[in-house]
């Protein structure tokens, strides 16, 4: 939008606008301190004084910023022509034209000159200075909404948006608010360009799967399929055996980020029962964190973007790529073949937490619930496959479960455990990971899973 000025003199009212300009505010004001100035509050408590300031003083900035509109519309310059995108010139001018404006503050009326045309829409050029939405509600109410609405639910975020800013906003409204924020997010990710790494920073990659419990209308046919079939004995009172199975969504979520290698021995992972005391080394620490999420992209589609991300950080291979996984078959065997499509040699580490789950599994089998031996048991066998020996593990479990006279259930964890470690023992190199100062835990792609 274009247009070129003229000098317009301001009128006799216009002058005495001027000249009261902010006289509202500044009522408001005088009448709270002549509120708080009064005897009859001395007897409130700061609580009491807390509310009142609040309320009046939430009136008395939607004010200020009232008066500072009025006082803009009155200096608002005119142009002798407006043009539009569509390069039609507005030469028709018609001051007074209203818009609200839902504010943190409250609503506050917006008033501006129209330039127009025949045939093409008004422009106002004071919407473009003040940078105004194109909806009613302000940045900073969208902003406050897409705060509050990643929190909890948007019952939760009406009510915290009704607290802070004493007006009322539809929850339709926030979900509308938190879609417009979140519109630009996928491409300001992928503008934004990463600091860059000498070759010895770690590259670090992660992907995880979270279920995500769905309204009836997004779930796949598939999912809706097993949820109705489920629906004919629904229960009143409480959801029936594998409901919630029924009514959920896989979402695929991946991470990239860098790390300087932090080398480690095995005690400081899992330190000795006799020497607690002693100061460990820590792991790496994760800086310039990125994540990515989608319900409704597969698995490829997110590891592809995992691998876009990481190459845009590497694009000449030359760092060491690391890819932290909970020991999904599916999502290893795609990551081998993305590292494959792409040339890259990536080294694939095993949540080293999943398989503490596994070894507490088997711990159960051989031990009575509650037994403080267990956890012995468990560091013992967990230090053994820090150390490099998951095969070692494997043999000791399976021949204390022949001596144990386990029953059927128990002997079936106990293969199901050592078949774990079996199966993923290419990727239970920890002794070397250890040594070369990699991270051995998905905590970074675990947190964006629970949140």
């Amino acid at each position: 939008m274009s247009g070129g000025s003229e000098d317009v003199p301001v009128s006799a009212a216009g002058l005495e606008q001027v000249v009261a300009s902010f006289s509202a505010s500044w009522s408001l004001f005088g009448a709270l301190v002549e509120e708080l100035e009064d005897e009859s509050a001395d007897v409130l408590t700061h609580g009491q004084l807390e509310d009142l300031i609040a309320a009046r003083g939430r009136e008395v900035m939607r004010r200020l910023l009232q008066d500072h509109l009025d006082l803009r519309s009155i200096r608002e310059p005119r142009l002798t022509e407006v043009r539009g995108a569509d390069q039609v010139v507005r030469r028709r001018i018609e001051p007074g034209h209203e818009r609200l404006l839902a504010t943190v503050f409250g609503a506050v009326t917006v008033t501006r000159t129209a330039y127009r045309a025949l045939g093409a829409s008004n422009l106002h050029p004071m919407d473009a200075g003040l940078n105004l939405p194109g909806e009613r509600s302000s940045h900073g109410l969208r902003k406050l909404a897409a705060v509050e609405a990643v929190r909890g639910s948007f019952d939760d975020a009406q009510a915290a948006i009704e607290r802070s800013c004493g007006t009322r906003v539809g929850k339709r409204q926030i979900e509308q608010l938190t879609v417009r924020t979140a519109v630009d997010v996928e491409a300001f990710y992928r503008a934004k360009a990463p600091l860059p790494c000498t070759a010895d920073t770690l590259l670090v990659l992660s992907v995880d799967g979270k279920g995500i419990v769905m309204r009836p209308e997004a779930l796949t046919d598939s999912t809706r399929k097993a949820a109705q079939a489920k629906g004919d004995n629904k229960m009143r009172t409480r959801l029936a055996s594998g409901e919630k199975n029924g009514r959920k969504r896989m979402a695929m979520l991946g991470a990239v980020y860098d790390a300087e290698p932090a080398p480690r021995a095995v005690e400081d992972v899992i330190t000795p029962d006799h020497d607690r005391s002693g100061a460990r080394n820590r792991g790496p620490k994760a800086f310039n964190k990125w994540l990515t999420g989608s319900v409704t992209d597969d698995t490829r589609t997110v590891i592809s973007a995992v691998f876009d991300q990481a190459e845009q950080r590497d694009p000449l291979h030359a760092r060491t790529w690391i890819v932290l996984v909970d020991g999904a078959r599916a999502q290893i065997e795609q990551i081998q073949t993305e590292a494959a499509l792409r040339g890259v040699n990536v080294d694939i580490v095993v949540d080293f937490v999943h398989v503490l789950e596994y070894l507490w599994k088997a711990a159960w089998c051989f031990h009575t619930a509650g037994d403080p031996a267990a956890e012995g048991w468990v560091a013992e066998q967990a230090r053994t496959i820090l150390a490099g020996n998951s095969g070692l593990t494997v043999t000791e479990i399976r021949t204390a479960a022949k001596t144990a006279a386990l029953g059927e259930d128990k002997l079936k964890t106990i293969e199901g455990v050592c078949g774990y470690l079996e199966n993923k023992s290419p990727y239970l190199r920890y002794d070397a990971a250890l040594v070369d100062g990699w991270p051995i835990a998905t905590g970074i792609i675990e947190g964006a899973c629970r949140h």
